[in-house]
């Protein structure tokens, strides 16, 4: 018999029950009961319209249904079938002391309701039970984070793709969904110390130990480690908002919790040898980012929580989601306070209900609590890590996991590490990179930007460019990159060739840099174009609104160090050389002649320029080209400082300063905003290329950072501010709608003010010797200056369009009597969001 075969005949067919449980007088549902399969461990509870879903592979034919105030019933199912089944409950007269019961659905009172008074006390005692009012404490954390694929039928282990990697199906668990078959994939263990001080209040996080499950040479492992850790974000259920999948939802012990909430004592239960009032609560809108669950809370004066075990909706607005859970249970530790000892979130991924879908879990353990024990100050400055921290033999880790692994877990190092041996996952690999992330890898060369190689503007013609870079396979210390492109219309060749060393042990992709880099480049530049996170000549950025025939010949070499410390702080000193040539419709022209006589072929920019960063805890993933931060609520600093000087070569001298500043803001169940203030401020006689040329977009792309109405080198300034407000209400106002909250769109708004100047000393008008400002062939002015008002435009959208897109129409609502502006747009955005 084939193996095949003699896995068919293993698996068993999960037994599956969907119900709802009804009152067998009233006929009105009945929430928060039990329900459990009669002879093993497996059990769920109705929710608060009643229905519940019950599933296992070891199911037996009987479930027992038990609710306070309702006679217990056992019920007769079909083993290993799915079914749908209603269950009337009698209704019972036994009293119960010092429990409050909801043993009907009934219209929901805040007035004299004890559950109310309960949570009231316990949201009146938050403060007093938060770990932070401790002068000190510190504690081992033991961190286990595990992926893998949810849903295995055999179907899905037939597929072609798979036959080469059959003995990966020897791992599958049957434990972590029920009735659901998981295939563990990846893996990441660490250990670390954590110190705490409240004056001066200072955090620090000592990693040990770290084993993971590598994907070296295909993705950003460090990064991969970060972008999971900022999913799944440390939770403190006394905070007001808790971000989960990057999104905030509301605390159920927020000071605006009773708002939003309903709350009903259950029971009194024992967790551990601890007596708790056992309440369950779930939102007044089951369709916003709130949670439902219960809490327990301890029978004293403390009013502390002791556990919490609480999950989101099904008709939730977030994406990919099929269901998330979260657990935490705190212990009294040296009658100090109750202390967080496990976290657990669990969360299954997928597109629909049946598919498959990918299954993740991080568990947390916290161990070896010292409370009020001061250290000395060394302990809390200085590096993040201990060195060494890594390759710790499995000894180690054996002795120092809080937790044993299963024996499904213990698999995954050695079974992933075959797996990457297997050459049809190195072709299936290269191929997923080169489709993502526009790069074939040949090993120590890679040749991309795919997406690149192809793109057209109207002076340029059609673009065509080849270009690659080595890898970390050919030196980790040493890169070299290139590129040749050519323009058909034009008929010019233009290249580019760099390299950069790095002066730590890892490559110039892995954070902290530093680094050195030398590069000359030959190439164009539309001026006021700024994109993020995307190249200029990328073929999805070719077709343009308006008219676009104005750009610059540029011939640059640059020197630049950069310097990344663990705290996130960085400085970047560079000195660069730029001979730019007009092209176009552009020319260099003094104001004291007529246009179409061009007096000057080209300038010459020397700057020297020092940038300081500042961004604390930032999270990222470096991908192929850029690095994508992460939005948190921290913010990020930003200062530079530019010299143009003529004792280094430039034509004119001038001083240039900069600042912005970012941040996102929570708003509760109202969603988010992103904001990002600027301000620069220029020294010096110069003309109008070297001026602040504000970033425009005339693509149909909605781009965050650029004004998007906004036509390329419309304003110049030599000072300004700006403020960029971004806010996405993550579907407050649509779940409210019948028909649009099962479309699950989110509306979002922006809105973008500039103002600025040019002061006279940079005016062409008071000092003919400078540049004219650009006009058209007809001399229309095309470039200006905002001394009569700010430019304003302002934008209202839809986002998770097919969770996927976001559609604004955007509003431009000042200086409309420019040539060649539209008042209005639609611009669209793909971004992946849960």
């Amino acid at each position: 018999m084939s193996n095949n075969a003699l896995f068919a005949q293993k698996v068993k067919a999960a037994t599956v029950i969907k119900g709802a449980i009804i009152d067998a007088e009233t006929n009105e549902v009945v929430p928060f009961a039990t329900v459990s399969f009669v002879g093993i461990s497996v059990g769920t509870r109705s929710d608060d319209d009643g229905t519940f879903e019950l599933a296992s592979f070891d199911g037996t034919d009987k479930i027992k249904i038990v609710c306070i105030g309702y006679e217990s019933q056992i019920v007769h199912v079909d083993k290993g079938k799915k079914q749908t089944v209603t269950i009337k409950l009698k209704s019972s007269t036994k009293a119960i002391d010092e429990v409050f019961v909801r043993p009907k659905k009934q219209r929901y009172k805040k007035r004299d309701n004890p559950s109310i008074d309960l949570i009231n006390q316990v949201i009146a005692h938050r403060d007093k039970n938060r770990k932070e009012n401790l002068d000190y404490y510190e504690y081992e954390k033991y961190e286990k984070l595990l992926f893998g694929l949810s849903n295995i039928t055999e179907e899905f282990r037939q597929r072609r793709a798979f036959r080469k990697f059959q003995f990966i199906f020897n791992n599958l668990d049957t434990t972590k969904i029920q009735g659901k078959q998981v295939l563990p994939v990846y893996l990441k263990e660490s250990l670390s110390d954590y110190y705490y001080r409240k004056t001066p209040k200072t955090t620090k996080d000592v990693l040990k130990a770290n084993k993971m499950v590598g994907f070296e040479g295909y993705v950003d492992n460090q990064g991969l480690s970060d972008y999971l850790k900022y999913l799944y974000q440390d939770i403190d259920i006394y905070d007001n908002n808790i971000i989960v999948l990057t999104n905030p939802f509301l605390s159920p012990i927020a000071s605006s919790a009773t708002t939003f909430y309903k709350y009903f004592i259950v029971d009194t239960s024992y967790v551990g040898n601890t007596k708790c009032i056992k309440m369950f609560f779930s939102p007044y809108n089951k369709n916003d980012f709130l949670f439902q669950g219960y809490l327990y809370i301890m029978k004293d004066s403390s009013y502390a929580v002791k556990k919490v075990d609480m999950y989101v909706n099904k008709n939730i607005n977030l994406n990919w989601v099929k269901s998330l859970r979260l657990k935490q249970e705190f212990n009294n530790i040296e009658n100090h306070g109750w202390m967080l000892t496990h976290d657990e979130i669990d969360i299954d991924f997928g597109v629909s209900e049946n598919s498959t879908g990918l299954y993740g879990q991080r568990a947390v353990s916290y161990s070896k609590y010292k409370i009020n024990q001061a250290r000395p100050d060394s302990v809390y400055a200085g590096s993040m890590k201990d060195e060494p921290m890594h390759e710790k033999p499995d000894t180690f880790w054996v002795a120092h996991r809080h937790v044993p692994l299963e024996r499904t877990e213990e698999g995954i190092y050695a079974t992933m590490d075959s797996v990457k041996k297997v050459p049809a996952f190195k072709h299936t690999m290269s191929l997923l990179m080169l489709l993502i992330a526009g790069y074939k890898d040949f090993g120590y060369f890679e040749v991309g930007p795919v997406n690149s190689f192809y793109s057209y503007n109207p002076i340029e013609g059609f673009r065509g460019r080849v270009g690659g870079r080595t890898t970390p396979k050919f030196s980790k210390k040493i890169n070299f990159e290139t590129y040749l492109a050519y323009g058909f219309k034009d008929e010019k060749a233009k290249y580019y060739l760099g390299s950069t060393y790095s002066f730590t042990q890892h490559s110039i992709y892995e954070f902290p840099v530093k680094s050195f880099r030398v590069c000359y480049q030959n190439d164009t530049k539309i001026p006021g174009q700024d994109l993020q996170f995307i190249q200029e000549d990328n073929v999805l950025l070719s077709i343009k609104r308006g008219v676009n025939d104005k750009l610059f010949y540029n011939k640059t070499i640059k020197f630049e160090y950069l310097n990344e410390f663990e705290n996130h702080f960085s400085f970047t000193t560079s000195y660069q050389f730029n001979k730019q040539t007009p092209g176009g419709n552009l020319y260099f022209t003094d104001s004291s002649y007529s246009r179409y006589f061009n007096t000057v072929p080209y300038i010459n920019v020397s700057e020297l320029s020092l940038t300081l960063r500042y961004a604390p805890h930032e999270k990222f993933y470096q991908g192929k080209q850029f690095r994508i931060p992460l939005a948190s609520e921290y913010p990020v600093l930003q200062l530079q400082y530019t010299l143009g000087s003529k004792l280094i070569g430039n034509d004119y001298n001038y001083h240039m300063f900069k600042a912005m500043i970012s941040r996102r803001f929570y708003f509760n169940v109202l969603g988010y905003s992103d904001v990002i203030f600027e301000a620069g401020k220029q020294f010096g006689r110069v003309p109008y290329p070297l001026l602040m040329i504000h970033r425009a977009n005339q693509t149909y792309s909605y781009q965050i950072m650029s004004y998007n109405l906004m036509n390329f080198l419309e304003f110049v300034s030599d000072q300004y501010v700006s403020l960029n407000v971004d806010h996405c209400f993550n579907g407050f106002f649509f779940n409210k709608i019948p028909l649009l909250k099962k479309l699950k769109f989110r509306e979002v708004f922006a809105c973008k003010i500039l103002y600025g100047s040019v002061s006279n000393e940079n005016n062409p008008k008071y000092h003919p010797e400078l540049f004219k400002f650009p006009t058209e062939k007809n001399g229309t002015p095309i470039t200006y200056t905002l001394e009569k008002e700010p430019y304003i435009e302002a934008s209202a959208g839809i986002s998770n369009i097919f969770k996927m897109f976001r559609v604004d129409l955007v509003k431009r609502l000042t200086y409309l009597d420019h040539q060649n502006v539209s008042s209005t747009g639609i611009r669209v955005r793909f971004k992946l969001d849960f």
